[in-house]
């Protein structure tokens, strides 16, 4: 089962979670990212580690960690540069991306792994508006595919080199987060998308650009939103969702055990809102 919360540990994650990680010091990157993708393989995952600088470099990050440094010269674990896998300043094609970690992923199976780990500084792609926004676009992308795939990440930011409200923006596309992050989390199901957290006065302009960046599938007629893991969500949040299943055309499921949020349907008199347990 995948999880969703707030945490501050990288250890103990499935082999398809999705934790977004942001960082001011690189050194605590660097710690947070051995012990992750050392989890991963002692899970049977192949690892890989993405971050600024070039081969030498980066092997250098994982040296401390025998684990990792005897994964790197058998070949279970790898590292990659960021400036060789991309042009750092430019924006990402959201499904491009997802289409590489998918054939990498298939390949970790091919070769005898139980799935791919991936721990990657994605910093310097989204300085810019653009690059964050087509970034979002493609963290829930990649998200569902990992409901399905033995892929798991940790997409890091450093905090200091980004504009306000960028960490926050992201954080909101993970069902993961570290402390301080975002005060919800939006991301894939099987059959739609979840929400975990508080959308209140706060975060009034970033559910609504969560659920455009998303772009949620509808199934059936129906955009299924599990809201068991909300803990509030007041009538802006709700119209926004409202607003988003009317877009597709589609009538809003939600799944909550809490009756205060049929009852807000009600007072507020949505229609093609359905409350489900």
């Amino acid at each position: 089962m995948r999880t969703s919360g707030v945490t501050d540990v990288v250890v103990g994650m499935s082999s398809s979670d999705h934790l977004c990680w942001s960082f001011d010091d690189f050194a605590e990157f660097q710690a947070r990212a051995v012990e992750f993708l050392a989890d991963g393989l002692e899970r049977g995952q192949r690892a890989c580690y993405v971050a600024r600088g070039d081969a030498e470099e980066l092997t250098g990050h994982l040296a401390s960690s025998p684990v990792l440094a005897a994964a790197l010269r058998d070949g279970s674990a790898e590292v990659i540069s960021l400036e060789s896998r991309y042009r750092t300043g430019s924006t990402v094609s959201p499904a491009d991306q997802v289409a590489a970690y998918a054939e990498a992923t298939r390949a970790a199976l091919h070769d005898g792994f139980t799935g791919l780990r991936v721990a990657a500084d994605a910093t310097a792609l989204v300085g810019s508006p653009a690059s964050l926004d087509a970034f979002c676009r493609y963290e829930h992308l990649i998200d569902r595919y990992m409901t399905g795939s033995p892929f798991s990440a940790m997409c890091a930011y450093r905090r200091p080199e980004l504009p306000a409200g960028t960490v926050e923006q992201l954080a909101s596309m993970h069902p993961v987060t570290n402390p301080h992050g975002a005060p919800f989390r939006l991301h894939a199901t099987a059959d739609g998308i979840a929400l975990h957290g508080e959308v209140d006065r706060a975060s009034r302009d970033l559910l609504p650009l969560a659920l455009l960046r998303a772009g949620p599938s509808v199934n059936g007629g129906e955009l299924r939103v599990d809201a068991t893991g909300l803990r509030f969500i007041d009538h802006r949040g709700l119209l926004a969702l409202h607003d988003c299943a009317r877009s597709h055309a589609a009538t809003l499921v939600l799944r909550s055990e809490k009756a205060a949020l049929a009852r807000l349907v009600s007072i507020l008199g949505l229609e093609n809102v359905e409350c489900v347990r």
